[in-house]
């Protein structure tokens, strides 16, 4: 009918020549004829008993994203790394209030979630903040397509990619969930938390006990999978998370170089001219907040900095959640009646 309809209002010789073009066009190159795509899902049929024919129909209807591509490319010239324009991209009033908010209309789970796993309500609402500014911002690429694109064409990271494409499939298949309909991050990361497919599997809990796990769409079950994460990780109920330092000029550079993860004592950053109100015999990392121009910030990061740092290896990041968080709970504090009960809740001593 369409072809009778042009018909009528093109020339013949136009007419002609698109319908060549139709026909000339080649096919949308789809994972679904690529080698490895192929070899890949035979493998997961060997394996985990998918059919790999269905796999295949589902490769079809994706193809390489350049979007993804050009997302994951490091910067062509380094990035000076600046404390001072990444700060304020987190620590902001709609992140602060945002947060006081997402405090208050989930409170009853928050504080399930920190008595079981023993992580601080603001150390899980900070997160979800920085992640997704609490929901609002999951990401809108086909999981499947942003991993299939890293795991078979982006060469430096694509053993990662390809095993978090399989954590997908296998996360897919045991929630009854459609792969070619779940969105995330260009990377693959997913819902309200922003988990990778195999942390989800890993890591993620049924919060509000409807039987599934459903980061998408529940509240519920991504404070607690906020919450068990980092209490898998490692997280220290009670412990300090990271402490202002002052410093006797540029320190050794070796105590930056000792890296995150806290190898330091604090009684022998001292003794090198690196100060701060912590226990001597604490076990520290040094941080360093770099601002090209400006004075550098130190900090030192006990353990639970560094659990923080396992949900994205970054100090920024961490930095960030924390001082978030410390910005969420002073202003709950300032904003609620100063009873006593309010103090001990929201205020710090």
């Amino acid at each position: 009918m369409m072809k009778n309809v042009l018909a009528r209002i093109l020339p013949s010789s136009l007419l002609a020549g698109l319908v060549h073009l139709a026909q000339a066009a080649p096919p949308v190159a789809t994972f679904a004829n690529e080698p490895e795509a192929v070899a890949f899902a035979r493998d997961l049929e060997q394996r985990h008993g998918f059919n790999a024919d269905t796999l295949l129909s589902q490769f079809a209807h994706v193809a390489p994203n350049a979007k993804v591509l050009q997302l994951i490319k490091p910067p062509t010239s380094p990035v000076q790394r600046s404390w001072e324009r990444y700060r304020p991209r987190f620590l902001n009033d709609r992140r602060i209030d945002g947060g006081v908010r997402f405090w208050q209309e989930n409170e009853g789970q928050l504080i399930k979630a920190s008595a079981l796993y023993g992580v601080p309500p603001e150390i899980i609402v900070a997160i979800i903040g920085v992640e997704t500014e609490y929901g609002r911002n999951t990401g809108g690429f086909r999981v499947l397509e942003a991993l299939a694109t890293l795991a078979f064409k982006y060469p430096p990271r694509a053993e990662f990619f390809r095993t978090e494409l399989e954590q997908f499939l296998l996360l897919s298949r045991e929630n009854g969930l459609d792969p070619l309909a779940v969105k995330g991050s260009f990377a693959g990361a997913i819902g309200i938390p922003q988990f990778m497919p195999g942390s989800q599997r890993r890591y993620a809990v049924d919060f509000d006990g409807d039987q599934r796990i459903d980061l998408a769409n529940s509240v519920d079950d991504a404070i607690g999978s906020v919450g068990h994460f980092l209490e898998q990780h490692g997280w220290q109920a009670g412990q300090p998370i990271a402490v202002a330092a002052a410093t006797n000029g540029t320190p050794d550079p070796s105590l930056i170089e000792a890296g995150i993860r806290p190898r330091l004592k604090v009684a022998d950053l001292a003794a090198k001219g690196v100060f701060a109100k912590a226990d001597p015999q604490a076990t520290v990392a040094l941080i360093d907040l770099v601002s090209p121009g400006k004075e550098t910030e130190y900090w030192l990061g006990f353990d639970n900095f560094y659990v923080i740092t396992r949900y994205n290896r970054s100090t920024f990041y961490a930095m960030s959640v924390f001082q978030l968080g410390e910005e969420i709970r002073n202003r709950l504090c300032e904003q609620l009646p100063a009873t006593a009960a309010n103090r001990e809740r929201y205020c710090r001593a």
